[in-house]
Protein backbone atom coordinates (compact mmCIF):
# COMPACT_ATOMS: atom_id res chain seq x y z
CA UNK A 1 0.00 0.00 0.00
CA UNK A 2 1.58 3.72 -0.54
CA UNK A 3 2.56 5.32 2.39
CA UNK A 4 4.01 8.72 3.08
CA UNK A 5 7.40 8.38 3.31
CA UNK A 6 7.50 10.25 6.64
CA UNK A 7 5.29 7.57 8.20
CA UNK A 8 7.52 4.63 7.12
CA UNK A 9 10.72 6.62 8.69
CA UNK A 10 8.72 6.78 11.99
CA UNK A 11 8.25 3.11 11.48
CA UNK A 12 12.10 2.43 11.06
CA UNK A 13 12.87 4.85 14.00
CA UNK A 14 10.44 2.95 16.12
CA UNK A 15 11.83 -0.06 15.36
CA UNK A 16 15.28 1.34 16.16
CA UNK A 17 16.58 0.56 12.29
CA UNK A 18 16.30 1.24 8.63
CA UNK A 19 13.84 1.08 5.79
CA UNK A 20 15.98 0.65 2.34
CA UNK A 21 15.03 2.68 -0.09
CA UNK A 22 16.20 1.47 -3.84
CA UNK A 23 17.02 3.45 -7.04
CA UNK A 24 14.93 1.89 -10.22
CA UNK A 25 15.00 2.96 -13.79
CA UNK A 26 11.84 1.21 -14.45
CA UNK A 27 8.76 -1.49 -14.52
CA UNK A 28 11.18 -4.51 -14.03
CA UNK A 29 13.04 -3.09 -10.82
CA UNK A 30 9.70 -1.45 -9.54
CA UNK A 31 8.00 -3.97 -9.33
CA UNK A 32 10.79 -6.20 -8.16
CA UNK A 33 11.03 -4.13 -5.57
CA UNK A 34 7.50 -3.96 -4.14
CA UNK A 35 7.30 -7.94 -4.76
CA UNK A 36 10.52 -8.15 -2.79
CA UNK A 37 9.45 -6.20 0.19
CA UNK A 38 5.77 -8.21 0.00
CA UNK A 39 7.61 -11.59 0.07
CA UNK A 40 9.62 -10.28 3.01
CA UNK A 41 7.05 -7.98 5.16
CA UNK A 42 8.92 -5.38 5.18
CA UNK A 43 8.29 -1.81 3.95
CA UNK A 44 10.36 0.06 1.51
CA UNK A 45 10.42 3.07 -0.58
CA UNK A 46 11.03 3.41 -4.47
CA UNK A 47 13.41 6.32 -5.72
CA UNK A 48 13.92 8.46 -8.92
CA UNK A 49 16.72 10.20 -9.39
CA UNK A 50 15.97 12.63 -11.74
CA UNK A 51 19.16 12.57 -13.68
CA UNK A 52 17.85 9.16 -14.74
CA UNK A 53 15.04 11.66 -16.72
CA UNK A 54 16.82 14.44 -17.96
CA UNK A 55 19.83 12.68 -18.87
CA UNK A 56 19.06 9.22 -19.96
CA UNK A 57 15.27 9.31 -20.82
CA UNK A 58 14.21 6.97 -18.31
CA UNK A 59 10.62 7.32 -16.57
CA UNK A 60 9.81 10.87 -16.02
CA UNK A 61 8.34 12.05 -12.25
CA UNK A 62 4.37 11.32 -13.76
CA UNK A 63 5.04 7.70 -15.08
CA UNK A 64 7.40 6.69 -12.49
CA UNK A 65 4.35 7.51 -9.71
CA UNK A 66 1.95 6.37 -11.63
CA UNK A 67 4.08 2.61 -11.75
CA UNK A 68 4.61 3.14 -7.69
CA UNK A 69 1.01 3.73 -7.13
CA UNK A 70 -0.40 0.50 -9.03
CA UNK A 71 2.25 -1.79 -7.50
CA UNK A 72 2.04 -0.32 -4.14
CA UNK A 73 -2.04 -1.04 -4.04
CA UNK A 74 -1.54 -4.52 -5.32
CA UNK A 75 0.66 -5.46 -2.13
CA UNK A 76 -0.21 -5.20 1.79
CA UNK A 77 3.39 -3.49 3.04
CA UNK A 78 3.95 0.14 2.88
CA UNK A 79 5.30 1.01 -0.02
CA UNK A 80 6.80 4.79 -0.04
CA UNK A 81 7.88 7.11 -3.15
CA UNK A 82 10.58 9.65 -2.97
CA UNK A 83 12.66 11.74 -5.32
CA UNK A 84 16.52 11.51 -5.18
CA UNK A 85 19.20 13.97 -5.00
CA UNK A 86 17.45 17.31 -6.62
CA UNK A 87 18.98 20.92 -6.66
CA UNK A 88 15.91 22.32 -9.22
CA UNK A 89 13.08 23.96 -7.72
CA UNK A 90 10.96 23.46 -10.55
CA UNK A 91 11.65 19.48 -10.86
CA UNK A 92 11.07 18.84 -7.12
CA UNK A 93 7.90 20.83 -7.27
CA UNK A 94 6.89 19.09 -10.89
CA UNK A 95 7.37 15.49 -8.50
CA UNK A 96 5.41 16.91 -5.20
CA UNK A 97 2.51 17.52 -7.90
CA UNK A 98 3.33 14.14 -9.73
CA UNK A 99 2.63 12.40 -6.15
CA UNK A 100 5.92 12.15 -4.44
CA UNK A 101 5.45 11.93 -0.74
CA UNK A 102 8.98 13.30 -0.11
CA UNK A 103 11.49 14.90 -2.06
CA UNK A 104 15.37 15.55 -1.58
CA UNK A 105 16.65 18.88 -2.29
CA UNK A 106 20.26 18.60 -2.32
CA UNK A 107 22.47 21.78 -1.76
CA UNK A 108 25.60 19.95 0.08
CA UNK A 109 27.55 21.55 -2.06
CA UNK A 110 26.72 25.08 -1.28
CA UNK A 111 27.62 27.38 1.82
CA UNK A 112 26.12 26.35 4.99
CA UNK A 113 23.27 29.41 4.81
CA UNK A 114 22.78 29.38 1.77
CA UNK A 115 21.96 25.37 1.89
CA UNK A 116 19.87 26.07 5.21
CA UNK A 117 18.11 28.95 3.16
CA UNK A 118 17.29 27.01 -0.09
CA UNK A 119 16.19 23.97 1.78
CA UNK A 120 13.97 25.85 3.91
CA UNK A 121 12.06 27.51 0.44
CA UNK A 122 11.66 23.60 -0.43
CA UNK A 123 9.92 22.79 2.79
CA UNK A 124 8.21 25.61 2.76
CA UNK A 125 6.45 24.85 -0.22
CA UNK A 126 6.67 21.02 -0.12
CA UNK A 127 5.05 21.25 3.04
CA UNK A 128 1.93 23.14 2.16
CA UNK A 129 1.57 20.05 -0.22
CA UNK A 130 1.76 17.24 2.76
CA UNK A 131 5.66 16.09 1.28
CA UNK A 132 8.66 15.75 3.72
CA UNK A 133 12.03 16.86 2.65
CA UNK A 134 15.19 15.34 3.03
CA UNK A 135 18.28 17.61 2.98
CA UNK A 136 21.96 17.03 3.08
CA UNK A 137 24.36 18.33 5.30
CA UNK A 138 28.20 17.39 4.84
CA UNK A 139 29.00 16.10 1.27
CA UNK A 140 28.63 11.96 0.33
CA UNK A 141 31.26 11.94 -2.18
CA UNK A 142 32.19 9.36 -5.12
CA UNK A 143 33.53 6.25 -4.11
CA UNK A 144 36.16 6.34 -7.27
CA UNK A 145 37.85 9.25 -5.75
CA UNK A 146 39.58 8.62 -2.35
CA UNK A 147 40.06 11.79 -1.41
CA UNK A 148 35.97 12.58 -1.17
CA UNK A 149 36.04 9.43 1.38
CA UNK A 150 39.27 10.73 3.46
CA UNK A 151 38.23 14.08 3.58
CA UNK A 152 36.86 14.71 7.02
CA UNK A 153 35.88 18.27 6.82
CA UNK A 154 33.41 16.80 3.99
CA UNK A 155 31.81 15.18 7.16
CA UNK A 156 28.80 16.40 8.97
CA UNK A 157 29.28 18.12 12.36
CA UNK A 158 26.86 17.07 15.38
CA UNK A 159 26.33 20.50 16.23
CA UNK A 160 25.61 22.08 12.64
CA UNK A 161 23.34 18.93 12.20
CA UNK A 162 21.10 19.96 14.75
CA UNK A 163 21.55 23.42 13.85
CA UNK A 164 20.51 22.58 9.98
CA UNK A 165 17.69 20.99 11.21
CA UNK A 166 16.17 23.42 13.14
CA UNK A 167 15.96 26.24 10.78
CA UNK A 168 15.80 24.41 7.20
CA UNK A 169 12.97 22.73 8.64
CA UNK A 170 13.37 19.35 6.94
CA UNK A 171 12.03 16.24 7.98
CA UNK A 172 15.36 14.05 7.50
CA UNK A 173 18.94 14.16 6.91
CA UNK A 174 21.35 12.81 4.96
CA UNK A 175 24.81 12.57 7.03
CA UNK A 176 28.31 12.07 5.46
CA UNK A 177 30.13 9.98 7.84
CA UNK A 178 32.37 7.46 5.20
CA UNK A 179 30.32 6.46 2.90
CA UNK A 180 30.24 7.69 -1.51
CA UNK A 181 28.79 6.85 -4.45
CA UNK A 182 29.73 4.13 -6.73
CA UNK A 183 31.53 1.22 -6.59
CA UNK A 184 34.22 1.46 -3.99
CA UNK A 185 38.43 0.72 -4.29
CA UNK A 186 38.41 0.02 -0.92
CA UNK A 187 35.92 -0.97 2.16
CA UNK A 188 34.55 2.17 3.36
CA UNK A 189 34.54 2.78 7.21
CA UNK A 190 31.85 4.99 8.28
CA UNK A 191 32.41 6.63 11.32
CA UNK A 192 29.89 5.53 13.78
CA UNK A 193 30.86 7.49 16.62
CA UNK A 194 30.34 10.55 14.70
CA UNK A 195 27.05 9.27 13.76
CA UNK A 196 26.06 8.32 17.31
CA UNK A 197 26.74 12.01 18.32
CA UNK A 198 24.53 13.10 15.33
CA UNK A 199 21.69 10.87 16.65
CA UNK A 200 22.64 12.22 19.93
CA UNK A 201 22.00 15.78 19.12
CA UNK A 202 19.06 15.67 16.77
CA UNK A 203 15.40 14.41 16.05
CA UNK A 204 15.15 13.74 12.61
CA UNK A 205 15.50 10.48 11.21
CA UNK A 206 19.02 10.27 9.53
CA UNK A 207 19.83 8.85 6.14
CA UNK A 208 22.38 6.78 4.53
CA UNK A 209 23.53 7.40 1.29
CA UNK A 210 26.35 5.32 -0.77
CA UNK A 211 24.87 2.07 0.60
CA UNK A 212 26.16 -0.21 -2.25
CA UNK A 213 29.47 -2.49 -0.74
CA UNK A 214 29.15 -1.19 2.61
CA UNK A 215 29.75 -4.32 5.08
CA UNK A 216 26.81 -5.83 6.91
CA UNK A 217 28.41 -5.69 10.05
CA UNK A 218 28.74 -1.91 9.53
CA UNK A 219 25.36 -1.32 8.34
CA UNK A 220 24.13 -3.10 11.45
CA UNK A 221 25.86 -0.44 13.55
CA UNK A 222 25.00 2.45 11.33
CA UNK A 223 21.04 1.45 11.46
CA UNK A 224 21.05 0.98 15.60
CA UNK A 225 22.92 4.49 15.74
CA UNK A 226 19.80 6.04 14.00
CA UNK A 227 20.09 5.67 10.63
CA UNK A 228 16.64 5.37 9.61
CA UNK A 229 16.82 5.17 5.69
CA UNK A 230 19.22 3.14 3.66
CA UNK A 231 20.11 4.41 0.10
CA UNK A 232 20.46 1.77 -2.68
CA UNK A 233 21.53 2.06 -6.34
CA UNK A 234 24.67 1.21 -7.93
CA UNK A 235 24.79 -2.27 -7.13
CA UNK A 236 21.09 -2.97 -8.15
CA UNK A 237 21.47 -1.34 -11.17
CA UNK A 238 24.43 -3.31 -11.82
CA UNK A 239 22.60 -6.39 -11.56
CA UNK A 240 19.91 -5.28 -13.74
CA UNK A 241 22.33 -4.57 -16.31
CA UNK A 242 24.02 -8.24 -15.85
CA UNK A 243 20.30 -9.43 -16.06
CA UNK A 244 20.10 -8.05 -19.49
CA UNK A 245 23.84 -9.05 -20.59
CA UNK A 246 23.47 -12.99 -19.25
CA UNK A 247 19.89 -12.77 -20.77
CA UNK A 248 21.43 -11.98 -24.52
CA UNK A 249 24.14 -14.43 -23.80
CA UNK A 250 21.52 -17.40 -23.12
CA UNK A 251 19.10 -16.37 -25.92
CA UNK A 252 21.64 -15.42 -28.88
CA UNK A 253 19.96 -14.44 -31.97
CA UNK A 254 17.08 -16.95 -31.56
CA UNK A 255 16.10 -15.21 -28.64
CA UNK A 256 13.53 -12.15 -28.22
CA UNK A 257 12.91 -9.60 -25.74
CA UNK A 258 9.61 -10.55 -24.61
CA UNK A 259 9.95 -12.70 -21.88
CA UNK A 260 13.09 -10.76 -20.31
CA UNK A 261 11.30 -9.41 -17.70
CA UNK A 262 10.40 -13.22 -16.57
CA UNK A 263 14.15 -13.91 -17.04
CA UNK A 264 15.69 -10.74 -15.12
CA UNK A 265 12.45 -10.38 -12.16
CA UNK A 266 13.44 -13.53 -10.27
CA UNK A 267 16.82 -12.10 -9.79
CA UNK A 268 16.02 -9.02 -9.11
CA UNK A 269 13.17 -10.60 -6.26
CA UNK A 270 16.30 -12.86 -4.88
CA UNK A 271 18.52 -9.86 -4.00
CA UNK A 272 16.52 -7.70 -2.83
CA UNK A 273 14.99 -10.26 -0.58
CA UNK A 274 18.31 -10.83 0.94
CA UNK A 275 18.92 -7.21 0.97
CA UNK A 276 15.63 -5.90 2.93
CA UNK A 277 16.73 -8.89 5.48
CA UNK A 278 19.34 -6.03 6.82
CA UNK A 279 16.17 -4.21 8.09
CA UNK A 280 15.15 -5.34 11.21
CA UNK A 281 11.38 -4.85 11.36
Amino acid sequence: MLTPVKDILKMASDANTSVIAFNSLDYNMIYSTVQAAEKVGKPVICMLYPEHHTGFNWANPEGFAAMVKSLADEVSVPVGLHLDHCSDFNYIMRAVKAGFSCVMYDGSMLPLEENIANTRKVADAAHAFGVAVEAELGHVGFAATVSDQSNLDMYTQPDVAAKFIEESTCDALAVAIGSAHGVYKETPHLDIKRLSEINAATEAPLVLHGGSGIPDDQLDQAFVNGINKFNVGTEFFQLYYDCLKDYGQINGDGGNIFDYANYCQPRLIDYLTKKMELSKF
